[in-house]
C-alpha cells in the first residue's frame, strides 16, 4: 500500500514539474516571439519528442522554438527511427483550419447530390490548367468531391486575373459566372465588397506558389491539376 502510494506521489510530482518547464518555456518563447514578431499570433505552444524544443503554431504556421526563447526552427521535424514526418499530420490540421475559417459564405462553391468529400482549391481564373479543372467539375461530382474555390490570382492585385475574380464574386449568380469566366467568356466586370485580397493572403501564408493547388478535407494539400479518378484515390488514400 505504501510502496502505490510512493509511486502516485512520485508521478504527481513528476507531472507538476512537467508542467512548470512547459509554462516557462511557453513564457519564455512567447517574450521572444513578440519582440521579433509582434504582429503574429501565437494559437498554441506545445512540447515536442526533442527534449527543450517546442512546437510553436501561429495560424497555418508550424515553426519550432527552444524552451529559452532563443533559437527557432523551421522546417520538418522527422523520426528517423519511425520513419515519420512529425510536422505534417500539425501542419495539414493547421492548414484545414486556417481554410475552414474562411468559411463557405465566402467561396464559391460547386457541389452535387452524392458529395462525401470537401475539397478547397486556391484557383486562377486564367490559368490553363484551372481551367481543365473545372472543365470537369461534374465527374469531381460524380466522384463524389465537393468543390470550393479560394481565389488566388497570381499576377496580383490590380491585374486582369484579380479583376475578373472580383467581377465572378460580385456576379448574381456566382457559380455561372465562374463557368464563363473559366470558359474564356467575357463576364461583366463589376466591382463590391468581396473576399479576393484576403484569399491571396491566406494563400500566401500556406505557401502556394501557383494553381490551382487543392487542400484536401483534411488538410493535406496536393499541388498542381489531378484528374476526377485520380483525386478520388488520392483522398482515400489519405484519409486520417
Amino acid at each position: 500500500m505504501w510502496k502505490e502510494a510512493r509511486i502516485l506521489l512520485a508521478g504527481a510530482v513528476l507531472s507538476l514539474a512537467s508542467a512548470s518547464v512547459l509554462a516557462d518555456a511557453k513564457g519564455a518563447i512567447t517574450a521572444a516571439l513578440n519582440s521579433v514578431l509582434p504582429q503574429a499570433e501565437i494559437t498554441s505552444i506545445a512540447e515536442t519528442p526533442v527534449p527543450g524544443l517546442y512546437e510553436v503554431m501561429m495560424g497555418p504556421q508550424v515553426l519550432y522554438v527552444s524552451g529559452d526563447g532563443r533559437y527557432m526552427v523551421q522546417g520538418r521535424l522527422v523520426d528517423l527511427v519511425e520513419r515519420e514526418d512529425l510536422t505534417e499530420p500539425r501542419q495539414a490540421e493547421a492548414r484545414r483550419q486556417a481554410v475552414e475559417a474562411v468559411g463557405e459564405a465566402n467561396m464559391v462553391v460547386f457541389a452535387g447530390d452524392k458529395a462525401d468529400h470537401t475539397v478547397t482549391v486556391f484557383t486562377d481564373i486564367d490559368c490553363g490548367y484551372c481551367r481543365k479543372l473545372h472543365s470537369q467539375i461534374d465527374e469531381y461530382e460524380d466522384e463524389g468531391i465537393r468543390v470550393r474555390y479560394v481565389f488566388y490570382p497570381r499576377a496580383g492585385v490590380k491585374s486582369e486575373s484579380y479583376k475578373e475574380a472580383v467581377s465572378v464574386w460580385c456576379s448574381e449568380d456566382r457559380n455561372k459566372a465562374m463557368t464563363e469566366a473559366k470558359a474564356g467568356r467575357p463576364i461583366e466586370e463589376k466591382t463590391c465588397d468581396n473576399p479576393v485580397q484576403s484569399h491571396m493572403e491566406l494563400g500566401e501564408l500556406l505557401g502556394i506558389s501557383g494553381t490551382p493547388a487543392i487542400v484536401l478535407d483534411n488538410g493535406d494539400l496536393v499541388p498542381g491539376y489531378v484528374p476526377p479518378k485520380r483525386l478520388a484515390a488520392i483522398i482515400k488514400a489519405n484519409g486520417r
